[in-house]
């Protein structure tokens, strides 16, 4: 069964298919949630939401707007900084011991890793430098546009406009 059949037969709620998709994604979507969230924990919670999210609303994806996995992307990332926004994970970041610093400098030494073992660092990599710090930003470290314009001392408009341009670029890269 190819992967379009599949995804026809997850939006007509086929929990085979369900299964099969989830197997496939559910290892990368967890990767980007967890460089978002830094919770194992915390990022099985929110990988379990996104695959349910994404089978009841499975009727908004258009593979003319894009790719399965694209779209589960968004979806994940979207619930990592939603949780990362939320008063429970502010709460949870009070009081918090010196191995939990220790362990964000750690895996963010290791974010080439993470971002490699979902295939984009290689494609990213190709990019200018401007927009490989963009695209970290915004996609890998699960910064907002206001804050990655903050981060890079940019106009936010400016951030948007190279964002879009960035991305447009990759795409590009992934059509070759």
């Amino acid at each position: 069964m190819n992967q379009e059949e599949l995804i026809l037969k997850f939006q007509k709620k086929d929990s085979k298919a369900y299964e099969k998709l989830y197997n496939m994604y559910c290892d990368s979507i967890s990767g980007v949630v967890n460089t978002i969230v830094k919770n194992d924990e915390i990022t099985q919670e929110i990988t379990q939401d996104v695959f349910i999210k994404a089978w009841n609303k499975s009727a908004t994806y258009s593979s003319k707007k894009g790719r399965f996995f694209t779209w589960l992307l968004n979806i994940a990332r979207n619930a990592a900084i939603d949780y990362t926004r939320s008063k429970k994970f502010k709460q949870t970041k009070q009081n918090l011991n010196a191995d939990f610093f220790v362990d964000i400098l750690e895996s963010s030494a290791n974010l080439n890793n993470v971002v490699n073992t979902i295939g984009l660092k290689e494609y990213v990599s190709n990019l200018g430098e401007i927009c490989k710090n963009v695209i970290e930003h915004l996609y890998f470290k699960g910064f907002t546009q206001k804050e990655t314009a903050e981060a890079l001392s940019i106009p936010l408009g400016t951030i948007k406009t190279r964002n879009r341009t960035c991305i447009g670029e990759l795409r590009k890269i992934l059509r070759v």
